[in-house]
């Protein structure tokens, strides 16, 4: 890889994990790497408050981590690019297992 396009990508990639670094935002990433999950669901797992909840999910949807679809009155979350999920997968294989 060249050097202009290696300092680009370190950009990017030093841009996620920042974006990822508080433990609770770390947390909701994991389960999500498990697959799409409603609000309730991310709530019973991650034990905050819904409002802490709502601020993150709004944080990573801005920073494009997370995607959202509605579907009648829930809202669904997913990580946003395959590679995220497999960086999450990968750090849950290091230091979870």
């Amino acid at each position: 890889m060249n050097p202009d396009k290696m300092k680009g990508k370190c950009a990017e990639v030093s841009n996620i994990m920042k974006a990822i670094a508080h433990p609770q935002r770390l947390m909701i990433m994991c389960y999500l790497a498990e697959g799409e999950k409603n609000v309730g669901e991310i709530l019973s797992l991650c034990e905050i408050s819904q409002s802490q909840l709502s601020q993150f999910l709004n944080r990573m949807h801005r920073e494009h981590l997370v995607k959202f679809r509605k579907e009648g009155q829930f809202s669904y979350y997913s990580i946003a690019d395959k590679n995220i999920t497999k960086l999450i997968q990968s750090m849950q294989k290091i230091f979870c297992e």
